[in-house]
């Protein structure tokens, strides 16, 4: 691919937030009214939140979801057993607010937005919707790529340009969550190519497919991936892919969804935001922002190892250390939004918790201990 334009190519410039912290950060957390290392994981996400926002008191205000929506062109091939519409239906759930990410939203104060970032229908005006579609739903790809380069540039910029808004309205954390009847097999050509694992490790149930079913959708992955051999990303056992590659990938491949998902990603770690990742196909959007950008990642953590096949290997790929597994595989950000109160948690004991000398207790070191 040639050259994006400047505001994209900006979001292409990530660093990584200074260590200069670290030594007073580990010294915050070891000091607190605990034995060391009692927290567990809570430990390791208070640093990475306090390095991220380069404070030993962060502060996570205005936590936010960001739930983008979009159709695609390959559910023609049957492989999902839920029909297109569906994904029409269920948006048309969340804005009555009864999904289950409405509802874990709600139970713990999380802001939530819902995108119509390309589904195939015509949705009324709703005071939760954006409705922004690049398109009706993308092409079938295994006809064609997915999407268009101009619809791929349009699709990163809108993503980018919510997490801006929301970062103006004071969020400080942000999560994203997806509704696209499809998208797994999308995920699960974009984790292969960039990659290099076998799609067998890539590709899952879904919705739900039976044996018959997911051998059929195997197959037709198989299909696409052979009918795109220069759609980005490199070869198994080669090197990690340029951004032009990654983003040609996504092109190829993606969603709508997951294109501005890739966007949304970008922006919330240019603005230093921390970064809540949820399940499957959430993931398959970092793994492409890591690609294009990789100190995106150390602005994130990783909410939950899902129950979808491909998503531990995916993980694993990209150094990531989850904090919940409960099994999960409905998507829609709902693995995120519950773990952002843990990660509030994280951030008030370091901000909050007394330390031995504060408090007056005797750490393990006093004489007499």
């Amino acid at each position: 691919m040639t050259a994006f334009p400047p505001l994209l190519a900006e979001l292409f410039d990530i660093r990584s937030p200074s260590t200069a912290m670290d030594a007073a950060l580990a010294h915050a957390i070891d000091s607190k009214t605990k034995p060391p290392g009692s927290l567990g994981a809570l430990e390791r996400v208070a640093h990475r939140i306090g390095r991220i926002q380069q404070s030993t008191m962060p502060e996570l205000t205005r936590a936010a979801m960001l739930v983008f929506a979009g159709d695609h062109g390959i559910v023609a091939e049957g492989v999902s057993p839920y029909p297109q519409a569906v994904t029409a239906q269920m948006v048309l759930n969340f804005l009555r607010g009864g999904a289950a990410i409405n509802v874990f939203c709600r139970a713990n104060g999380i802001e939530m937005e819902v995108i119509n970032a390309g589904v195939a229908w015509d949705f009324p005006p709703h005071a939760s919707l954006v409705d922004i579609p690049v398109a009706r739903g993308t092409r079938n790809f295994l006809e064609a790529p997915a999407m268009t380069r101009e619809q791929l540039e349009a699709a990163l910029t809108a993503g980018a340009a919510r997490v801006v808004t929301h970062a103006s309205r004071g969020t400080r954390m942000i999560g994203f969550g997806e509704m696209g009847i499809g998208n797994t097999s999308s995920a699960a050509c974009l984790m292969q190519r960039l990659t290099g694992l076998p799609l067998s490790v890539c590709v899952g149930r879904g919705t739900g497919v039976d044996d018959a079913g997911l051998a059929r959708k195997t197959a037709i992955l198989e299909r696409a991936l052979a009918a795109h051999p220069s759609g980005g990303g490199s070869p198994a056992g080669g090197d990690a892919p340029h951004a032009p590659d990654a983003l040609d990938t996504l092109a190829t491949f993606g969603g709508f969804e997951i294109a501005m998902m890739t966007g949304a990603y970008l922006a919330a770690a240019k603005l230093g935001l921390v970064i809540v990742v949820d399940g499957f196909i959430s993931t398959a959007a970092l793994l492409v922002a890591s690609r294009v950008s990789p100190a995106v990642l150390d602005y994130c953590v990783f909410a939950h190892a899902s129950g979808e096949a491909g998503h531990r290997a995916m993980l694993d790929s990209l150094g990531a250390e989850p904090i919940l597994q409960l099994g999960l595989r409905l998507g829609e950000g709902t693995g995120a939004a519950l773990a952002m109160p843990l990660i509030q948690a994280a951030a008030a004991f370091l901000r909050e918790m007394a330390t031995f000398e504060g408090a007056g207790v005797s750490d393990r070191g006093a004489a007499g201990a």
